[in-house]
């Protein structure tokens, strides 16, 4: 005759099931308030020190706020602008609203953009386009490149992490990485090259159009993006000059 024993099952005692989940949600908010306040505070950190000037480029209080914004789903209209707006940056059109550039005629309508140190590799630039997602924009109101006056560039910026220098969405996004200097290469379509040697990086209010004036002493090039990456806080503007190769 077989012999039979009742063996009782074991489950998982409550409390621990209860530790877990909480470890897990408290790693979860940690994560979540990492990917949305890092970046403001990374910018600060490491790349705000180098602006000649600028002694603290986000207030306090806005991130505050936006840690608050990320925690509770509050916050009021300024914290909630550092990641999220009703207008449409991709659009150029957008960048500067108040401002209608002049019309002047080019001979070329695109040209090729490279910054070596990003890794940024014959980006296209098209004059007075409007979708940052598809192309970089040159502002139609300024100086074609090797002309005297600035030729003008608006590239779209996102997080750090989700940089991809073929990515026109995210091409601008370590721009703050460049230093006095470095070198910004832009190619006509008749193949001439005209290199530009950074010599000015500073930031300014998303309402400065003084970034858009012209001066025509020299050659320049003007990149400007959102700062920082990911953000519409600020705006980061790195001026080049005309240099030979």
């Amino acid at each position: 005759m077989a012999l039979y024993y009742y063996v009782k099952k074991t489950s998982l005692p409550r409390r621990r099931i209860l530790s877990i989940a909480s470890t897990l949600f408290v790693f979860s908010g940690l994560s979540v308030i990492t990917w949305v306040i890092y970046p403001i505070l990374a910018f600060e950190l490491f790349y705000a020190p180098k602006f000649i000037g600028l002694v603290r480029p986000i207030p306090e209080t806005i991130i505050s706020e936006a840690m608050e914004n990320a925690i509770l789903g509050s916050g009021d209209e300024r914290a909630n602008a550092v990641y999220a707006s009703d207008v449409d940056y991709t659009k150029a059109s957008n960048w500067f609203p108040k401002v209608s550039p002049k019309k002047l005629e080019y001979t070329f309508g695109s040209y090729k953009v490279s910054i070596p140190k990003l890794s940024i590799e014959n980006a296209l630039s098209i004059v007075g386009s409007e979708d940052l997602s598809k192309s970089l924009i040159h502002w139609a109101g300024s100086a074609q490149p090797g002309e005297y006056g600035s030729a003008i560039i608006f590239g779209h910026s996102t997080i750090p992490w989700l940089y991809n220098p073929k990515d026109y969405k995210s091409i601008f996004s370590k721009l703050p990485d460049l230093v006095r200097g470095d070198e910004i290469i832009l190619t006509a379509n008749n193949n001439v090259s005209y290199k530009y040697i950074v010599e000015d990086m500073r930031i300014v209010s998303p309402d400065d159009v003084s970034v858009l004036e012209q001066k025509y002493d020299d050659s320049y090039v003007t990149l400007i993006t959102c700062v920082p990456p990911g953000t519409y806080l600020k705006r980061l503007v790195v001026t080049g000059r005309l240099s030979k190769f």
